[in-house]
């Protein structure tokens, strides 16, 4: 295999977590060829947040700057109970995030943040972006990894030193290797995530104003549900995200759902907040699936990223930020240990595995807090009525200082 070759990464997917490592691989020397089957990039769900831990990679790769006069910088994340809409906690944002953990805080729609990474990919000659391209196999051998892609009937191999599936929970990628490599398959997860996206100047956007803060992200708690609730788009909109139990429905990043499960969850809620939930419909339906892999990397030449490796329930805000810190990491990994990627990739997976359970911990617990009833709930209320936001902040610094380690060799 030609040195070129040897040095080519070949990435499966062009979301978040495969536009981020085409970007950390190119800054490290590296030749990418990036292959996503949609022949449009369009991005799956409305609102996402970037915590300090990921926009910190972001303006490392220079794709900041491009996002931030698209994103909003909000002053807080306050919780509400949705029975009273009185106020439980609040956590610092704004400039007290960027001081205190070196990078902003953002909420941005998904798609100003594909586009900042397009256009950051587009600006680069050693990365070329494929979209209407389909991997359909991917075969091993002890020196390179072949990967089968069709694009307009035709196959072609592609041939790599390493492939990045960053192709999401329902990886085909995944999937195509779990009878040889022992890969698992995503798991619904019980949980329902509604969407919707209204204009500030709209009705609903007008009884969002009544009672959640315009400039924070504002998560309303329930028993039964919890909403997650932010401005997007510079601000001209508002991006909702309830969360429900319900029964699984088409795979896929919409389907369709009984209504009626929503408003059923939101039983006894505030008068204003259930008004929000009839204005901002229709509602989308999405299904949690959620990925617990045993494995993320096969030492010939694969790994796995993201969701592709660890999709996880949305209770921490973390998915797009793993992914990103998968990415990134992963590139500087496989840099720092030149001809040695068994070494790199098992280095990888060793210090990325830790970090990524303890988000998962987080998120579990965070439901748990969000959907307490009775005498969990008082108790809980009595917990973040002692802790100030400065302590409140001080709990994450764990989740939004991070800094990526420098491994050494031996």
């Amino acid at each position: 295999m030609t040195e070129t070759r040897s040095r080519q990464i070949v990435i499966a997917g062009a979301g978040i977590a495969g536009l981020t490592a085409a970007l950390a691989f190119a800054e490290r020397g590296f030749p990418v060829r990036l292959f996503e089957q949609a022949r449009q990039l369009e991005a799956a769900g409305a609102g996402v947040q970037l915590s300090p831990n990921a926009t910190r990679i972001l303006r490392r790769l220079g794709v900041l700057d491009r996002l931030l006069p698209n994103a909003i910088r909000p002053q807080a994340v306050v919780l509400k109970d949705a029975r009273s809409l009185r106020e439980l906690a609040r956590v610092p944002l704004g400039e007290a995030a960027e001081k205190r953990w070196g990078a902003p805080y953002l909420v941005a729609h998904r798609a100003d943040l594909q586009a900042a990474l397009v256009a950051a990919v587009a600006e680069r000659s050693d990365i070329e972006l494929v979209t209407g391209a389909r991997m359909t196999n991917v075969a091993i051998d002890p020196q390179s990894v072949t990967a089968t892609v069709e694009s307009e009937g035709t196959a072609t191999n592609i041939v790599g030193g390493l492939l990045v599936a960053a192709d999401g929970v329902w990886s085909s990628v995944r999937a195509g290797l779990a009878r040889t490599a022992g890969f698992a398959a995503s798991r619904f997860s019980g949980e329902l995530a509604w969407r919707a996206t209204v204009p500030a100047e709209s009705a609903a956007g007008q009884t969002f104003a009544q009672i959640g803060a315009t400039d924070c992200v504002t998560t309303f708690l329930h028993p039964g549900f919890h909403m997650v609730a932010y401005p997007v788009s510079k601000g001209s909109s508002f991006n909702l995200a309830a969360f429900t139990k319900g029964e699984r429905i088409a795979e896929g990043w919409s389907g369709h759902a009984d209504p009626a499960i929503l408003s059923a969850a939101m039983r006894g809620t505030a008068a204003t907040l259930a008004k929000l939930a009839a204005l901002a419909g229709p509602w989308t339906a999405f299904p949690i699936h959620t990925v617990a892999q045993r494995r993320w990397t096969m030492p010939e030449g694969i790994a796995l990223i993201g969701d592709a490796a660890h999709a996880m329930t949305p209770f921490a805000a973390q998915g797009a930020a793993m992914a990103i810190e998968d990415a990134a990491t992963l590139a500087n990994l496989v840099a720092d240990f030149p001809g040695d990627q068994r070494q790199s990739l098992t280095v990888w997976e060793n210090l990325r595995r830790p970090r990524v359970e303890k988000v998962l911990k987080r998120g579990a617990l965070n439901r748990l807090a969000w959907h307490a009833r009775g005498p969990v709930a008082v108790a809980r209320n009595l917990v973040l009525a002692t802790r100030p936001g400065e302590k409140l902040a001080a709990d994450l610094d764990w989740l939004y200082g991070w800094e990526e380690r420098t491994v050494m060799r031996r």
